[in-house]
C-alpha cells in the first residue's frame, strides 16, 4: 500500500497511470470514467450543493463540481496532490489529513448534502470502512447521501474471480468492498450498490 510520499511521487503521472488502465479495460481502474460520470451526474440532480471529497487525488472529479459552482471541500493525505487540486480550485476548501483517523476537527461544524470518495477506502480493512462510514452519516444534511466508487465487487466470490482474472496485477495489501458484507450493517433501505465494470461498483448511502 502506498503512503503519503509514495502518493506524492506518483502525482504527477496519477491521471496518466488511471487513463491507461481505464483505456484498456483492466484492473484497478476499468471503468473509472463511468465511475465519475455517474457519480457527478447524481450531484447534479441538487443545485449549489455543499460537497466534501475524501482522498479528491488530482481533483479529476471535483473540479467539475467545482467549475459548476458547488461549494467543495476536500481532504488528501498527498501534499502534492493537493498542490495539483488546489490549482484547479483556488476556493475549495481542501485539507491534508488521513482519513483513516476519520475526519479532521476543521469540519466538526460543517454538514454536506454530498460525502463522495472515489478509488481511496479500499485502503481502510472491512471493519474500519463500517466504523467510517457510519462517521460519515453524522456529518451529512437531512436526505445527505454518501457515494463511494471504487475497486468493488458484489459478492465475495466475484472479488476473487476478479482476483485470478488480473493475476501479478492484483494489489493483495488492499481491502476491496464486498457490498454483500458492508450491506448488513446498515437498513437495507438506506443503502445500495451499482455494479459499473468488472472490477468497479458505487455504494450509495443515505442519511
Amino acid at each position: 500500500m502506498l503512503d503519503n510520499k509514495g502518493f506524492d511521487l506518483w502525482a504527477n503521472g496519477y491521471d496518466a497511470s488511471v487513463n491507461l488502465s481505464e483505456e484498456s479495460n483492466r484492473y484497478p481502474f476499468a471503468g473509472y470514467k463511468d465511475v465519475l460520470n455517474i457519480i457527478y451526474n447524481t450531484v447534479c440532480t441538487k443545485e449549489k450543493a455543499t460537497v466534501l471529497d475524501i482522498g479528491f487525488g488530482t481533483g479529476t472529479l471535483t473540479k467539475k463540481l467545482y467549475d459548476d459552482g458547488y461549494f467543495i471541500y476536500g481532504i488528501d493525505f498527498s501534499e502534492r496532490m493537493i498542490q495539483i487540486a488546489r490549482e484547479k480550485m483556488p476556493l475549495a476548501q481542501l485539507f491534508q489529513y488521513d482519513f483513516s483517523k476519520g475526519l479532521p476537527e476543521k469540519l466538526d461544524n460543517v454538514r454536506f448534502d454530498y460525502i463522495i470518495s472515489t478509488y481511496a477506502i479500499h485502503h481502510l480493512e472491512d471493519e474500519e470502512k463500517v466504523k467510517f462510514l457510519n462517521e460519515l452519516t453524522d456529518y451529512l444534511l437531512d436526505n445527505g447521501e454518501i457515494l463511494i466508487g471504487d475497486i468493488a465487487f458484489e459478492t465475495r466470490e466475484l472479488l476473487e474471480k476478479g482476483r485470478i482474472n488480473s493475476l501479478e496485477d492484483w494489489d493483495s495489501e488492499e481491502s476491496y468492498i464486498v457490498f454483500d458484507y458492508l450491506k448488513d450493517f446498515f437498513p437495507k433501505e438506506k443503502i445500495s450498490y451499482l455494479q459499473v465494470s468488472h472490477c468497479a461498483g458505487i455504494m450509495r448511502l443515505k442519511k
